[in-house]
């Protein structure tokens, strides 16, 4: 087994139950002890007795706190062991894992393991890094063929990319990628993006379409595939960017089978912060680690995924 690989067997002795998870996470969030999550206040911190394990009171505000407050396992009632065993999965199964398949393996209604891997995704989200260095920019097109709709369903507008949602794609050479839909692929759209998510100055790999035209603040080089052409002068390619979509592609027919327009943003979300934290030089206690930290920093609840 590789040195950096940890096995399901001994993530279960390491975490064997719902009391070592909590103090896994609150090793995480508060390693120099707790914080009120209600004032962000350390000092008037007291623990609850009884049976209360896990529970604290801020003299400061006066409010009571978990490490579940302001976090994705806010009000949940699964034990944090299995939150912590489904983040593993996420964060080491190449191609996800279905909330019938989480389901089965940790012991839960499915509507429960769709709404606990909704908000991991949830937690996927918010990269506000901004990428640098040479950036490949692509776009790709989610939705159902029109020829596999039932008749009702089917739009009529025509072939191509009728009736699909487009994903605006970002992968910085050696680094980070970020994707998320977008409205559209104008250019009014596509150059806003790119300025939220890419430092001035850097250089930026599209390929011919229009709608990258006008982005003055970076240096662009353009492959032409409508020309047959995958390498353009020197090293301006997008092959990069395009195994983003092969990860969330085929996550999508292998796993999830259907993904709504309404939720596709987080589906989106969870395949690049696989493709980001799943390389296997990274240890998968560091890769838990990462997303443990994430999970700490939002909240969704179930009317809000099903508004």
């Amino acid at each position: 087994m590789s040195k950096s690989t940890i096995s399901t067997y001994q993530l279960f002795q390491m975490y064997p139950d719902a009391e070592a998870a909590r103090l896994y996470f609150e090793g995480r969030r508060w390693p120099n002890g707790p914080i009120c999550p209600h004032c962000d206040s350390g000092e008037q911190i007291t623990k609850r007795g009884g049976k209360r394990i896990g529970y604290y009171r801020c003299r400061d505000c006066d409010k009571e706190f978990t490490v579940r407050t302001g976090t994705i396992f806010e009000r949940s009632h699964v034990p944090l062991n299995k939150w912590l065993y489904a983040m593993y999965i996420v964060v080491t199964a190449r191609k996800g894992v279905s909330s019938l398949q989480l389901a089965k393996e940790i012991g839960v209604q499915q509507k429960t393991a769709w709404f606990m891997l909704q908000r991991l995704r949830e937690a996927c989200g918010g990269d506000d890094d901004q990428l640098d260095g040479i950036v490949e920019v692509d776009e790709a097109y989610i939705g159902g063929l029109e020829k596999n709709k039932h008749a009702h369903k089917k739009l009529k507008a025509g072939r191509g990319t009728a009736g699909k949602t487009a994903v605006l794609g970002m992968r910085e050479r050696g680094g980070r990628s970020i994707a998320h839909p977008v409205a559209g692929t104008d250019m009014a759209t596509l150059r806003a993006e790119i300025e939220q998510h890419v430092k001035p100055g850097a250089t930026i790999y599209t390929d011919e379409h229009g709608g990258y035209n006008d982005l003055p603040d970076y240096l662009r080089g353009t492959v032409a595939h409508s020309l047959g052409e995958y390498v353009g002068p020197g090293d301006v390619h997008i092959n990069s960017a395009e195994s983003m979509w092969a990860v969330l592609k085929r996550s999508i027919h292998g796993t999830w089978h259907s993904v709504s327009v309404k939720h596709l943003e987080r589906y989106v979300h969870e395949a690049m912060f696989r493709l980001n934290e799943g390389n296997v030089r990274i240890h998968t206690l560091d890769r838990l680690a990462a997303f443990a930290d994430h999970a700490f920093t939002t909240r969704i609840t179930y009317r809000e995924l099903t508004a």
